[in-house]
This record gives structure tokens, sequence and C-alpha cells, in this order.
């Protein structure tokens, strides 16, 4: 049986019920470096008291006294051209053979510049032969939504109401939908706003790609 990873970024740490049940139910846990301060003092209050299994980044956010103090847990990546969510992940897939599902918590909020960027990698990530040969899934969830990658025709059992938007970098790519109010089939992906603000008209979606590519779901 699988098992979950947690990867715990320097956003808006959780607080609803559902991410800090993934959290105390993941098998591994991973924090960023600058967010490891937060993890000890919210997980502990939402009954979490498990040390992560590493922290992971080149340092420059975490307290020479912290350094010395979890010495034993600490990675250090100092490739500057990747972010600490990046270099978590990596390590994750690297050393973590049964993983079959991510999840990123604290990876949004705060600062929108982070949170484009590290919404945008997931789907980065989703391309990583490591993720497609183990079918490992990923996912970015807060307290506002979640949010997947998808890179194919699709799918899902998400509930008549939930609002859903869909991203895309591919231009050239359509999506016929079903199950949305609005449907998706004459969009063409030029621009962030363009499949936004949505809402599945029945309990399953389908979405069916014209070939495969790549597309970010974000659902409340």
């Amino acid at each position: 049986m699988g098992k979950s990873a947690a990867i715990i970024g320097n956003g808006l740490f959780p607080k609803k019920e559902y991410p800090l049940y993934l959290l105390g139910q993941a098998d591994h846990i991973i924090c960023c470096d600058g967010a490891f301060s937060n993890y000890l003092r919210y997980s502990r209050s939402a009954g979490v008291t498990r040390l992560p299994d590493a922290i992971i980044g080149d340092m420059d956010s975490l307290s020479p006294a912290a350094q010395k103090e979890y010495g034993s847990l600490i990675v250090r990546v100092d490739d500057q051209d990747t972010n600490d969510q990046t270099k978590a992940f990596r390590h994750v897939i690297g050393n973590f053979r049964d993983v079959t599902d991510i999840f990123f918590l604290a990876a949004t909020g705060k600062r929108e510049d982070h949170t484009i960027g590290n919404m945008s990698l997931l789907m980065e990530y989703a391309g990583y032969p490591e993720v497609t040969d183990r079918g490992i899934r990923l996912q970015i969830i807060s307290d506002f939504s979640t949010i997947l990658p998808v890179t194919d025709s699709i799918s899902m059992e998400c509930g008549q109401g939930r609002a859903i938007s869909i991203f895309s970098p591919d231009s050239s790519l359509r999506i016929c939908s079903e199950g949305l109010r609005w449907p998706t089939d004459n969009v063409v992906f030029d621009n962030w706003w363009k499949a936004t603000l949505n809402r599945a008209s029945e309990d399953t979606v389908k979405l069916t790609f014209s070939h495969p590519s790549i597309a970010l779901i974000v659902m409340d």
C-alpha cells in the first residue's frame, strides 16, 4: 500500500480539519527551511507533535540556533536555480520510493508571487518521470482550495456545485467539458482568467484534452 508525504511551505499554515488531517496521517513530513518555525508552532497546536523527517533548503531562513539544535534533520541544498519547494519535492521522490501521494501544505498565501510560482511548479512536477512512472498523485491543499495538475483527459467525482477553475500555459490545448455550468470547449488558454470561476453542474466532471498537455485544476 502506498504512503503519503506532506511538504510544508512557508505560506499560510492551514487551520481547517482536512489539511491538518492529511498532515497528521502523513507517513513522511518534509519542511522547507523557512517553514520549520511555523511548523513547530502551528502543528503542535493542532495536535501534531512529530518532528519532520527533514528540513530542506539552503538554510538562509533558518536561525543558527535552530540549525544547531535540529542539525540531524537538515538537508542542505545550495542550488539557487530551484526554490525550496522543488528541493523538498525532489528529496521526497528520490528518497521515499513507496510514496504514492504528495500533499503540499502552506504552499500558498502571504505572498502572491510565491503562490503563483508554487502553483505553476505543480504542473512541472507532474511531468517528472518518477511521478508518471510511479503514478504519484500531487495536490496543493489549503484552507481554501484543492489544486491538482492534470496531464490528459480526466473524469473527476467532485460534487455538484463545487467551484472549479482551470489554468493551462498551452494555448494550443482545447478542453471539452461535461458537467460544468459553462462549457470550456471553445476556450483558448491564452490568458490565466479564461476558464476560471466555473462551477460543477453535475457530481462528475469530465474534461477531454485535445492532446496530452498540462493544466491546473483549482477547486474550493
